[in-house]
Parts: C-alpha cells; sequence; structure tokens
C-alpha cells in the first residue's frame, strides 16, 4: 500500500503574536520611553511599567530594535483602531484603473465608428482608459494599413477627450491603441 503524503500550510501554524509587544511582552531590562504626560529618558522596564500603569494606560515598544528599545505609553486598543482606520481610509482612496475595450473590424462603416466614438468619449469622461483594436479575420489581414488608419482616425477623434498612450501596434491578429483620459487641472 502507497501511503499518502498531506502537505500542510505552515502559516496556519503561525502564532497570532500582535505587531508590537505592549506591557509584560517587553523583553528589554532598560527602555528608552517617550510620549505624552511623561518625562521622557532611560528607565528600567519595572519602573515604565508602573508609569504606565498609573497613567492607566499601556507601554507599548515602538521601535525594538533601536538601542534601547523605544516605548510610549498610550491606549494600545485605540492606537491599533486608529492604524485601522487609516489603512481602511488609504484603501478606500486608491482607485484602481479600468480599461475599457472597443473592437473594430477593418472595413468598419461611418455609422458603427460614430457610435463607438461615444462610447469611447463617455469612458473617458467617467476616467476609464480605452483600449481599441482591430480584429483581422481571415484574409482580412491584408488590409493592415485600412486598420491603422482606422485607429489613428479613432485617436484623432478622442483628442479632446484624452491622449494616446500607446500608439497602434500590431500583436497577433489585432492591432490596438491604448487612450488615457486627460488629467484635469484645478
Amino acid at each position: 500500500m502507497a501511503s499518502k503524503r498531506v502537505s500542510r500550510n505552515r502559516s496556519t501554524f503561525r502564532r497570532n503574536e500582535p505587531e508590537h509587544r505592549i506591557n509584560g511582552h517587553i523583553r528589554a531590562a532598560e527602555i528608552r520611553l517617550v510620549g505624552d504626560n511623561v518625562e521622557q529618558g532611560v528607565y528600567s522596564l519595572s519602573k515604565a511599567l508602573k508609569m504606565a500603569e498609573e497613567i492607566g494606560s499601556d507601554l507599548v515598544e515602538i521601535s525594538p530594535k533601536a538601542n534601547p528599545p523605544v516605548c510610549k505609553i498610550m491606549d494600545y486598543s485605540k492606537f491599533v483602531y486608529e492604524q485601522k482606520k487609516k489603512q481602511k481610509e488609504m484603501k478606500a482612496k486608491s482607485k484602481q484603473t479600468v480599461v475599457k475595450e472597443i473592437r473594430f473590424g477593418p472595413n468598419t462603416s461611418d455609422h458603427d465608428f460614430d457610435f463607438k466614438l461615444k462610447h469611447a468619449i463617455r469612458f473617458l469622461e467617467a476616467g476609464e482608459k480605452v483600449r481599441a483594436f482591430v480584429h483581422f479575420r481571415g484574409r482580412a489581414i491584408v488590409f493592415k494599413e485600412k486598420g491603422e488608419i482606422l485607429l489613428l482616425r479613432f485617436a484623432q477623434a478622442l483628442e479632446d477627450y484624452g491622449k494616446v498612450e500607446l500608439m497602434p501596434k500590431m500583436e497577433g491578429k489585432r492591432m490596438f491603441m491604448t487612450v488615457a483620459p486627460k488629467t484635469v487641472k484645478k
């Protein structure tokens, strides 16, 4: 009988240690104390813990690699809450770029061109990038010039709304071009 080997994810065995050492978890004998309403200086760990207890706050190790380690007296749970809040705000402010694709054929009619141009204008005004491409099927690859002319005409029509990031380029059976929205000056 063949035995099965079970692979385990090592991350499941790691302890959930806090990001900062607090109170009794601080290992150094002497620490440099900083913070509000505290006389700054180098203290023994026991004296710093007493000071934190008197104030009713936690002793938090901020910089463990310093010599001696730097600690601060503060409310640790409030500190962690504010850090998470800041990270959440930063994540909300960061915007991912959306790329919308518009597909043409080498023999796209004027009406279809205008219709797709309106969509591209709407995308660019919304702050999204537009990737326009001409897809060549079968023997249509012979008309590469038509595809390039079509994309250049498209770029010229979008001149007021965006700038060409990538000029027409052939890749396989597609010729594509990328247009980014113009930045609004305040």
